[in-house]
């Protein structure tokens, strides 16, 4: 089997493809607003969690260049084909494709419904999509969580996040 159809030919490119997204990313987060008397600025999380990212496709990167380059085993996994991305045939894509879409809307629904809103509701579907089907615990969890999360950035790190329609509960908030 030739190399360029093996799993670990597959991890290098999509290590490479993931290096320029994130490289691009972290570009991004230095366009943010800096936000005046905030210890932790809009930037800072992002920043963390794509230094982490970037770590890790490092790793897979080098792993997939010594098996890809040097000698790979015959039992090795890696050494294995790589099953096919069409999404008609894989539903495992067509999954991973949706959530790609879901964070599409979120970054375009994000200031208008605001963060809790629209966290909520693309919370609720996850969950719907990876088999959770008590509709009182995806309630209480689609919910609870991004509010929690917006009180401890908003009130506790000083993390200006957009409400949308649920400005009244950060007036609520500030008024307490």
């Amino acid at each position: 089997m030739k190399k360029t159809q093996t799993k670990a030919f597959s991890n290098l490119v999509c290590a490479i493809i993931l290096l320029i997204f994130e490289g691009w990313a972290y570009y991004e987060t230095y366009s943010f607003k800096v936000q005046k008397k905030a210890y932790v600025q809009p930037a800072t999380f992002p920043r963390v969690m794509l230094i982490g990212m970037i770590v890790f496709t490092l790793i897979l990167l080098i792993q997939s260049l010594i098996k890809v380059f040097g000698t790979m085993k015959e039992n090795d996994p890696d050494n294995s084909p790589a099953p096919p991305i069409n999404p008609f045939t894989n539903k495992g894509v067509l999954a991973a494709l949706f959530v790609v879409l879901l964070c599409c809307c979120f970054t375009f629904f994000f200031e208008k419904l605001g963060y809790v809103l629209i966290s909520a509701i693309i919370c609720a579907i996850i969950m719907w999509m990876v088999g959770k089907r008590d509709i009182l615990v995806i309630l209480l969890v689609s919910i609870l969580v991004p509010l929690v999360l917006w009180f401890v950035f908003y009130k506790l790190l000083t993390v200006n996040i957009p409400m949308g329609v649920l400005q009244p509960l950060r007036d609520l908030v500030d008024k307490i």
